[in-house]
């Protein structure tokens, strides 16, 4: 009986919409309906490539920093200082959302944020570490590569 209750609840916990783990094609396939392709003169294999370093493609994944006490979410890691509200910690909020909008598997708003991020940061993409780090200046083609995007 103890095992059948462990695996309902297991069950019940992992049904209600955690996130999801795209994959590479599908992930771009996703970015291009919504519009990022070509976005402020940045394409789709950067928003892919700068996705896959920042949460490889992790919809629910969040990142905890020690510095400032901010913290990362979802599949682009916005973070909470700036961009989307968490809780009762003090942020700017200028895509105007609560950061548990950025771990669903609709990954909707997240790209509208990241819209925000890119028009209203003075360094565009170079707000995110891992672009300027993994993708900046390099041949990011091999991440839409046979896409068929």
């Amino acid at each position: 009986m103890t095992s059948l209750g462990l695996f309902l609840l297991l069950t019940c916990l992992f049904a209600t919409g955690q996130g999801e783990i795209f994959t590479r094609c599908g992930l771009a396939k996703r970015l291009q309906e919504l519009g990022l392709d070509g976005y402020k003169g940045y394409s789709l294999g950067n928003w892919v490539c700068m996705a896959y370093h920042e949460s490889r493609f992790n919809t629910a994944a969040t990142h905890y920093n020690d510095y400032d006490g901010s913290t990362d979410f979802g599949i682009f890691q916005i973070n909470s200082r700036y961009w989307c509200q968490y809780g009762s910690q003090t942020s700017s909020n200028i895509c105007g959302i609560q950061c548990s909008e950025l771990l669903t598997d609709d990954i909707a708003v997240d790209v509208r944020c990241a819209k925000t991020v890119v028009t209203d940061s003075a360094n565009g993409m170079g707000a995110w570490v891992a672009w300027r780090l993994y993708c900046e200046g390099r041949d990011v083609s091999q991440y839409i590569q046979g896409c068929n995007v």
